[in-house]
């Protein structure tokens, strides 16, 4: 029918141009954060391009149903502002005539947003836990910028080395500050290097001097060495244990009934029940009058979706912290968001309704 392709083929432009525009803000502000966490030594230099992927793939479900959002909104919006939708109302079409168009369109966004909620979602977070946790087990010998002093993880020791390989596991003109509870100890050397001992990693120096301290009673004492084996701060890896709940698969939250986890599936079905209701409720929200040029029903629908997903938030909340139970927080918000839209369509077909027929009366009675 030419209605359905019309305005099928118009959804999907609208779309895909939404898109494209907030996937580029989007991903400007995350190079933006990411770039920061590097500078700030939190995350490698290195994984700055990866680490951006698993955020824009995490983030990815929230913006496919923003995108389709806005493309129903300034879709009909535009179709109210040029009389399109007079004509159709016109010919008897009512609003909830549109419903069928915009679910054959935006199903499949549907589809992808459950799968990147249920399935890959889960996956991005544990790459990225996985990937932040290895690079804070480093040692800290390669935490350290060659010709740059640099604190070491836990705040103890201060470090001076010029890298010599370019594995980072070899260096030279090595300088340590160390200060702990009642000592502080300056060791220099002439080398040092990374050697593996089961699951722990010791820096080894070379041909060097220690001047400790005691910080209490004051007194020093100098040693001179022609090897000496230091602790290289090592951290074991974070265990499947101690992932938090958004790092863990869907069947897991499933099979542990939690209130923490209940609050992960909580959050994670609400993304797809959101973007359905917010098909329903972009249609209603997009009647504009046409003598007015304003895009007032886009900026409701945006103030729409800010309060709908706040309120995915806050139900994560409330069942993660054991005050409602998954069921009835799913029901409240989003049953409660479906009645809604569906009042909206009812509202407005039925307002479109009496509309046309005082027009056909209108008409009836000038004819006469």
């Amino acid at each position: 029918m030419l209605f359905d392709s019309t305005l099928r083929r118009d959804l999907a432009r609208s779309f895909g141009a939404t898109l494209v525009v907030i996937l580029t803000i989007v991903l400007t502000m995350m190079l933006i954060r990411t770039l920061g966490l590097a500078a700030l030594g939190r995350v490698s230099p290195q994984d700055v391009v990866l680490l951006l992927g698993y955020l824009a793939l995490g983030q990815l479900p929230t913006m496919l149903a923003l995108s389709m959002f806005i493309a129903v909104v300034a879709t009909l919006g535009r179709m109210y502002r040029d009389s399109e939708m007079a004509i159709w109302f016109a010919s008897g079409v009512g609003i909830t005539r549109f419903v069928r168009p915009v679910l054959r369109t935006s199903w499949p966004v549907l589809i992808v947003v459950m799968a990147l909620a249920l399935f890959v979602w889960p996956w991005v977070n544990q790459r990225s836990v996985e990937l932040r946790d290895r690079f804070e087990r480093r040692s800290d010998l390669s935490r350290v910028a060659p010709g740059q002093f640099q604190t070491s993880s836990d705040g103890t020791r201060v470090f001076f080395i010029e890298r010599d390989s370019a594995d980072g596991r070899t260096g030279r003109n090595v300088f340590i500050l160390s200060t702990l509870a009642d000592t502080e100890s300056v060791t220099t050397a002439r080398a040092g290097r990374i050697d593996i001992e089961g699951d722990e990693r010791f820096l080894l120096l070379d041909r060097g001097q220690r001047n400790e301290q005691n910080l209490k009673t004051h007194d020093k004492t100098l040693s001179r060495f022609q090897q000496y084996k230091v602790a290289a701060g090592e951290r074991i890896l974070s265990s499947t244990a101690d992932l938090p709940p958004k790092a863990r698969p869907t069947l897991e939250l499933l099979r542990t009934p939690t209130a923490p986890f209940q609050g992960e599936l909580a959050w994670r079905l609400g993304l797809i029940l959101g973007g359905a209701n917010l098909l329903l409720l972009g249609i209603g929200l997009a009647a504009t009058d046409p003598r007015r040029a304003s895009n007032w029903n886009l900026m409701f629908g945006l103030l729409s979706f800010v309060v709908y997903y706040n309120m995915i938030n806050l139900t994560q909340a409330w069942v993660a912290s054991g005050k409602v139970s998954m069921g009835a927080a799913l029901f409240g918000a989003h049953g409660g968001a479906f009645l809604l839209a569906l009042g909206v369509l009812w509202w407005r077909d039925h307002g479109n309704s009496r509309r046309g027929w005082r027009s056909r009366q209108q008409t009836l009675a000038a004819a006469a």
